[in-house]
């Protein structure tokens, strides 16, 4: 008999509450005042950008706001992306050893192979495409991203039942490097929906039975129906108050560019971009220094504690000290190794101040 979990499912609200309610879930699932839980979840008009995303670069805030979009960031890492009546949101939410001894790529490829293979059974060839995506002949129909906090698991996802790309393209600044490595002309052009592959709106319901199949039959668990509790929404209800709903978290990172003496450098991916203060004799010594980008880093303060770490660091001493930062930590990232942050400091660092 596989592990039990229960399925809620919160209907529609807008972004910010959303996320708050994620929040919530993670909170009552540390205290252990909820079991395992997959949650569904719809969407008001929002555009969401990842944890350690700049809100500016990745949106186009003018367009929000005449559109009536309303500004989202997630507690996940990952890319920018719109949502809206057009997408069913999905998350887990439980002890990662349900899973046995696995990093945040191993969960990632599991539970994405699941969905995967509950959509299939719409009849469509969806596959996993590391590092988190599922796609549908080489066209995406679902982001993933989650992170590990203790032996919790959040893991997150969307399913495009219909796409707007209109609305997509004008509030979401999509990297034009981004479309050439993939030979596309538009950022619509590299998704896909169900609506396009079946060739009519699939029923929202059977979408959510068959990825439960697909949950259920991949990961060995059970699963059964139930409502959100009481205490969860009163959770969710501090978490909007306090943080997720206002525009200091949203904007937490936003433009760090502008910033007086800041000098910008990337890893040679070019997933990760580093935001560098410098000082000392001959600017040789990091005063501070701000990571953004599309990644996915657990635990979710690992970011934070580096940039900590880095301080007052000499520049010829960032590779090592950023080794010795990962080092034995148990931090697992998806899509970066730790040469990369040495990278993007030292790129930085280069930079004409």
């Amino acid at each position: 008999m596989g592990a039990k979990f229960r399925v809620v499912d919160t209907g529609v609200r807008t972004g910010r509450e959303n996320i708050a309610l994620d929040k919530a879930l993670i909170e009552a699932r540390l205290a252990g005042d909820i079991g395992d839980t997959i949650r569904f979840i719809q969407f008001e008009p929002c555009a969401l950008v990842g944890r350690h995303q700049d809100l500016a670069q990745e949106l186009n805030l003018d367009a929000c706001a005449a559109r009536g979009v309303q500004t989202v960031r997630r507690m996940t890492g990952g890319g920018a992306i719109f949502m809206d009546g057009g997408q069913l949101g999905w998350a887990l939410v439980c002890d990662k050893r349900v899973f046995g001894q696995v990093t945040l790529p191993d969960v990632t490829r599991l539970i994405c192979e699941g969905i995967a293979a509950g959509l299939s059974k719409l009849g469509v060839d969806a596959r996993f495409r590391p590092r988190n995506d599922i796609e549908i002949e080489g066209r995406k129909v679902s982001g993933t991203g989650g992170f590990f906090d203790g032996n919790i698991l959040i893991f997150q996802g969307t399913v495009i039942l219909d796409l707007d790309p209109a609305a997509m393209m004008a509030v979401l600044n999509v990297p034009q490097a981004k479309l050439e490595k993939r030979q596309l002309a538009d950022a619509g052009a590299r998704v896909t929906s169900l609506k396009a592959e079946l060739g009519e709106m699939p029923s929202l319901n059977r979408v959510k039975m068959l990825l439960i199949e697909g949950l259920e039959e991949t990961l060995g668990i059970e699963t059964f129906a139930e409502e959100l509790t009481e205490g969860e929404q009163t959770r969710a209800n501090i978490a909007y108050a306090e943080e997720i709903g206002t525009q200091e978290f949203v904007e937490e990172i936003c433009n760090p560019a502008r910033e007086k003496d800041v000098l910008t450098g990337q890893n040679p991916a070019r997933n990760l971009t580093a935001y560098v203060r410098v000082d000392g004799n001959q600017d040789s010594r990091i005063r501070e220094v701000l990571f953004v980008g599309d990644v996915f880093v657990t635990p979710p303060r690992a970011l934070l504690d580096l940039e900590s770490h880095l301080r007052g660091t000499q520049l010829e001493d960032v590779e090592r000290k950023t080794a010795e930062f990962f080092e034995g930590s148990g931090i697992s990232m998806l899509g970066l190794e730790p040469r990369d942050f040495a990278a993007a400091v030292m790129d930085a660092a280069c930079q004409p101040a």
